[in-house]
């Protein structure tokens, strides 16, 4: 948008700047690998916790477990921590054509079409750059991870924890993450829907992650991992940095 302001015979031109600039999401990191990286390495070095179940891990992934941590299925991932989308990449990633219909240069090395991530991936820079953004990355024990999935946060009726002592609860493609975990998923659907105009939440969505924001207020850590990952990827989460703010004023 441009404003003209008349003064004294002169016509001064200067721009405000539109939604889109300043609400922007990644446009620096396009790689997968290298953002998992960048996270262990710049943004989780001295704060090795996990975001469900506050299990701490090493530099080498491996993953020291809560006492009371049980898991039904994927337990060797449960040894190792992964790198989770909170707003799964099939999420945003169905909103790409490649996804969905996959591409002519998709072919694997027996001459098979394929579709999906992969080729999303490997033809669209937009969804590498959504994929990779850092700020809806987190650390998660990869049995948490993998029985997750791409399922949609609920509250669940069930009061049985799928992790024992690690109480979320998985049930009927919904999942209920911990109290603790809350907030911080909130604030992370807040900014994808802000950064990325193509990803938009339900309204059923959107109101339970407006309450769970409400309820669950920033803490020191989670300002902080923001303005480590605003000086790494070069845009800012606005709904955290408000929050920062507000709590900072206080």
């Amino acid at each position: 948008m441009k404003i003209r302001l008349f003064c004294a015979g002169l016509i001064t031109v200067f721009s405000l700047p539109t939604f889109a600039q300043s609400y922007q999401g990644n446009t620096s990191i396009h790689s997968f690998n290298k953002a998992k990286k960048t996270l262990e390495r710049q943004v989780y070095h001295d704060h090795r916790i996990t975001l469900y179940c506050d299990a701490k891990f090493d530099k080498n992934k491996n993953i020291t477990l809560p006492n009371g941590f049980t898991t039904e299925k994927h337990v060797k991932r449960a040894k190792r921590v992964e790198w989770e989308h909170v707003v799964p990449a099939e999420n945003f990633g169905r909103t790409f054509s490649e996804w969905r219909e996959g591409h002519d240069s998709c072919v694997n090395n027996k001459g098979k079409n394929f579709k999906g991530r992969k080729c999303a991936e490997k033809m669209n820079n937009e969804y590498r750059l959504m994929q990779s953004d850092l700020y809806n990355l987190y650390p998660a024990v990869g049995a948490v991870n993998a029985t997750r999935s791409n399922y949609n946060f609920a509250m669940l009726p069930s009061s049985r924890s799928s992790f024992g002592v690690c109480e979320v609860k998985v049930q009927g493609r919904k999942v209920e993450p911990t109290v603790g975990s809350r907030g911080r998923i909130a604030r992370t659907y807040l900014y994808m829907e802000q950064a990325y105009p193509r990803f938009r939440l339900s309204n059923q969505q959107k109101q339970l992650m407006n309450a769970w924001d409400k309820q669950f207020p920033v803490s020191e850590w989670e300002c902080e991992r923001a303005k480590r990952i605003e000086r790494i990827q070069k845009n800012r989460n606005h709904i955290v940095f408000e929050r920062c703010e507000a709590l900072k004023a206080k």
